[in-house]
């Protein structure tokens, strides 16, 4: 009990230096604050990544200025999406070794990519003083982006807690497996029950049509109406298809090479759902500063 009641305080704690930065004085005046979103999954395999990567294509063509933070620190692969080499990533930085300004590659659009490194185990739990310089350094982007897309780790890791609370938005990202299905369930009751997070937005990815992704949304809406106190908004569905592939294996998001294909129409579909939703998102306060969210997660957690 005294371990829940520790959680709660400090998503309350959250959410009251939110509504501070806002409305005081330190909120940034004349400087444009972007929508956060953290795109996430409780199981790994669903496509994450590749909704991330696709998200981006579209927002930028659309002239929007887009970031993506890999968060996923030890199997990272957005550069491998956009067929990408990065000579340093977020490791270099954890481990005190190069800036986040040195590390900050460009993609396709404009498209700005903080990437994480492959196989280093150290940086799957960042520690406070990671989480602070983060934070700190972070601060040298502020007002440059309209959108930032977090990829998250897929699982229910501190990690993974510690990057959707702190965005304004969490996409959950599920497939039509069962598995999928009862994992995403699990992250959202555990963002729900410990960290008091009440709205997410669901993406059905490698679907067979629209009525097998409304049967997704309906069984988790179903069983989250039950026993959470939640709401889940569905925000598309992404049909499987052959080009997937090969927009794969040739390392370039299928919203790029073929914009007219069904999935990259799904692409443009969500984009606009998503512009709908950042900006009647107050639940959690107006394109709050990430960064700031970030630190009061970590003081919570002290």
């Amino acid at each position: 009990m005294a371990e829940a009641s520790k959680l709660m305080d400090q998503a309350d704690t959250l959410r009251i230096l939110a509504g501070n930065l806002n409305h005081g004085p330190t909120a940034a005046v004349g400087r444009k604050l972007p929508a956060v979103v953290s795109v996430t999954s409780g199981k790994g395999g669903v496509g994450k990544t590749m909704v991330v990567a696709n998200m981006a294509i579209v927002q930028a063509r659309r002239g929007r200025k887009v970031m993506i933070i890999d968060a996923d620190l030890g199997l990272a692969n957005v550069d491998v999406v956009f067929g990408l080499t990065p000579r340093f990533n977020l490791n270099h930085f954890f481990s005190g070794e190069k800036s986040l300004e040195e590390i900050v590659i460009d993609g396709p659009y404009g498209i700005k990519i903080l990437s994480a490194g492959s196989g280093v185990q150290s940086f799957t739990h960042l520690n406070g003083e990671q989480k602070m310089r983060f934070l700190e350094s972070m601060d040298v982007f502020h007002g440059a982006f309209d959108l930032v897309l977090i990829d998250t780790e897929a699982g229910i890791s501190e990690n993974v807690t510690y990057f959707n609370v702190a965005a304004q938005e969490i996409l959950v990202v599920t497939t039509s497996d069962p598995t999928s299905i009862t994992d995403a369930y699990a992250l959202m009751k555990l963002l729900s029950k410990q960290y008091h997070e009440k709205r997410f937005s669901l993406v059905a990815n490698q679907v067979s049509g629209e009525d097998e992704a409304l049967d997704i949304y309906k069984k988790l809406t179903m069983v989250s109406g039950r026993y959470l106190d939640i709401f889940i908004d569905f925000l598309g569905w992404i049909p499987h298809e052959k080009k997937m592939r090969e927009s794969i294996a040739r390392q370039r998001p299928i919203a790029e090479l073929f914009p007219k294909s069904p999935a990259g129409q799904a692409f443009e579909g969500m984009a606009r759902q998503l512009d709908l939703l950042v900006q009647n998102v107050h639940a959690k306060g107006t394109s709050q500063l990430f960064w700031k969210r970030l630190m009061a997660f970590d003081q919570g957690a002290a």
